[in-house]
């Protein structure tokens, strides 16, 4: 007798704990449909009060702008289309500096903030001069504003006449940028790591690994899936930081709009560079917030079992 063609006893569980399986028969009452018409009418109704409510705020706040009495002297200083036409080359090469430094930093940052983030939590002794390292530098660059250590560095840095110290005044920015954004983003990755339930640790090393690689395969992954909202938050506030370093002189997208202004006396530059960092930061930000509710519907639904 052929075994694999033996039927198997049904042993599926019955009674109140007996999983719902779908039913290919079901037919909801009318009731149940009476219901659901009613959900999709409020849905629809929602979304066209919330429509008409935005569009009549945005009308109303135009109006006010339009009917204020200095509004021609905005509309002939901010909304010039052709002055807005001639600079628009030169922010957009400026704005491709800002990406090269943000993408640069980035790197760096994330690499240095890790490994301060394991730094501190690591609990071995002869490491605890490497954490009160890593203490006082966080506490000391998140503790000073980004504009002023920009112009520490930038200003300073080369006064020093070290050989080997960069002289272009992007890189000093990037440095920076690098310095006070790598001690929040390590207090980020400290709080992830901290996140994760000592019980992981204890069920990895109870399947054979050591410290090293639970710390790769099982803490890490989880660390930086918890925290990657906030990770890209911080991000978001490095691009538009970027701008900061137009005070050390490189032909960025708010120096370039600069010149301009200046030259030209009107203030279109500054809108045209404005929308260019929002271009980049908008995105950005709806996908952080995709992350954080992906996040909370797997919080909850970790919650529910």
């Amino acid at each position: 007798m052929d075994i694999s063609k033996t039927a198997a006893p049904d042993r599926s569980p019955t009674g109140p704990d007996a999983p719902e399986t779908p039913d290919a028969d079901y037919r909801p009452s009318d009731h149940e449909r009476e219901r659901q018409r009613y959900r999709r009418s409020r849905k629809r109704r929602h979304t066209w009060v919330s429509t008409l409510c935005t569009l009549l705020a945005l009308v109303a706040v135009g109006a006010a702008a339009i009917a204020s009495p200095g509004w021609e002297r905005v509309d002939s200083l901010f909304f010039d289309g052709s002055e807005f036409r001639s600079a628009f080359p030169d922010l957009l090469r400026g704005f491709m500096l800002n990406i090269q430094m943000f993408l640069v930093a980035e790197v760096l940052i994330l690499v240095l903030g890790l490994l301060i983030a394991l730094v501190r939590v690591t609990r071995a002794p002869g490491l605890q001069p490497l954490r009160l390292a890593a203490t006082v530098y966080v506490d000391v660059f998140r503790g000073v504003p980004t504009l002023l250590l920009v112009f520490l560095v930038g200003f300073g840095l080369p006064a020093l006449q070290l050989q080997g110290t960069p002289s272009e005044p992007w890189v000093l920015g990037v440095i920076a940028l690098t310095l006070s954004y790598t001690a929040y983003v390590a207090e980020v990755f400290r709080a992830g790591l901290n996140s994760v339930h000592p019980a992981q640790r204890n069920a990895a090393r109870a399947l054979g690994l050591n410290e090293r690689q639970t710390l790769r395969h099982v803490v890490l992954p989880q660390a930086v899936r918890n925290v990657l909202p906030p990770l890209l938050n911080d991000f978001i506030a490095l691009q538009k930081d970027t701008a900061l370093v137009a005070v050390l002189g490189p032909l960025e997208a708010l120096r370039a709009a600069q010149i301009k202004a200046d030259y030209d006396f009107n203030y279109t530059p500054y809108l045209g560079a404005a929308l260019l960092f929002i271009a980049v930061t908008i995105p950005l930000t709806r996908y952080a917030d995709r992350l954080q509710r992906r996040a909370a519907r797997r919080t909850w639904a970790g919650a529910g079992r």
